[in-house]
């Protein structure tokens, strides 16, 4: 079992308001990214998957057509008989596909998940826990688009995570890091619903069935190196279908 899996990162799912940015900032109504090569697609058809894939948080099945995640480490359990502390932590599965700028395509369905992610990393880069970049989360009632690189996941702020007296410094790191955006409509669990990642430069922005839904400027979106995409859910269960992922430039280049 790898160091992902024994690690505290329930903080990823978990943020206060408190650690919010101050301002919503105004989310772009066109993209702000152009396809460019077509570098991954999968619509989980037939018998085998690309070689792409690997488990992350093996709670990931492949069932009629589509990648089902199920949250099974939902709760805390003590370290003992020699076996260290297992904390909490949604089910994760993994694409090897190195982007700097891209477009990630999926669709998305709730089935009891509380949350359905899209994550990037880079395993290579130290200075955030498990190298950790940046991630758009998808609730039923919002949407939320954090930089882990220089926020959440960077290692003094992941670190007072676990000290509740640093809890207002932690916050005030935070500000501008993440932002949350409460969708218009709540989303309807068992509907198929498109998701779109736009990330290029340091700005991601996230779009629900052709409706911009959230947008973050953060530095550590801005990441050279994006070597995995990740898939995460919280609860049970969460479905993706038919994902695609471009590599992307900014409009107007």
């Amino acid at each position: 079992m790898n160091t992902y899996t024994l690690s505290a990162c329930v903080c990823l799912f978990v943020i206060t308001s408190a650690a919010l940015a101050a301002d919503t900032p105004t989310i772009p109504a066109g993209s702000i990214a152009v396809k460019k090569q077509l570098l991954f697609s999968d619509d989980f058809e037939g018998a085998e998957r690309p070689k792409e894939w690997h488990k992350v948080v093996p709670t990931f099945t492949f069932e009629d057509g589509v990648l089902k995640g199920t949250q099974t480490r939902d709760k805390l359990i003590p370290a003992h008989d020699g076996k260290p502390e297992s904390r909490p932590h949604p089910a994760v599965h993994g694409l090897e596909i190195p982007t700097k700028d891209s477009i990630v395509e999926v669709r998305i369905r709730f089935e009891g998940a509380s949350l359905i992610d899209v994550e990037f990393d880079d395993r290579k880069y130290t200075g955030s826990h498990y190298g950790h970049l940046c991630r758009a989360q998808v609730m039923l009632d919002k949407v939320r688009i954090i930089d882990e690189r220089d926020g959440t996941m960077k290692n003094e702020v992941y670190e007072m995570s676990h000290d509740p007296s640093k809890k207002a410094e932690r916050a005030k790191l935070l500000e501008g890091r993440i932002v949350s955006f409460p969708l218009k409509e709540k989303l309807e669990p068992h509907k198929w619903y498109t998701l779109v990642v736009e990330t290029v430069g340091d700005e991601m922005r996230v779009v629900l069935d052709g409706t911009p839904v959230g947008f973050l400027k953060s530095s550590g979106i801005g990441h050279e190196t994006k070597s995995k995409i990740e898939l995460g859910v919280a609860g049970k269960d969460g479905l993706y279908d038919d994902i695609k992922v471009w590599n992307a430039e900014p409009v107007g280049k």
